[in-house]
């Protein structure tokens, strides 16, 4: 590690804060937009789904409420 420190001591500040970043974007650029890719994609799914129950929900206590009000209760 300290051969590392010593070889970044004498580049510029440009290569440390700009080149290097810039490299690293290029060679895992693919991998880091595909996980983040992946990441927004399942909380897109979730969020779907945490939805599609509460909607589901919503519309079966609509129905079942109006007819008899002993079976919100059971609950």
């Amino acid at each position: 590690m300290d051969g590392i420190r010593e070889i970044f001591a004498g580049m510029p500040w440009w290569v440390k804060w700009v080149a290097v970043p810039l490299l690293a974007l290029i060679v895992f650029g693919g991998v880091i937009a595909s996980v983040i890719g992946t990441l927004i994609g399942l909380i897109f799914k979730v969020l779907l789904f945490a939805a599609l129950v509460g909607g589901l929900i919503f519309i079966v206590k609509k129905v079942t409420g109006s007819g008899s009000k002993s079976s919100s209760n059971d609950w």
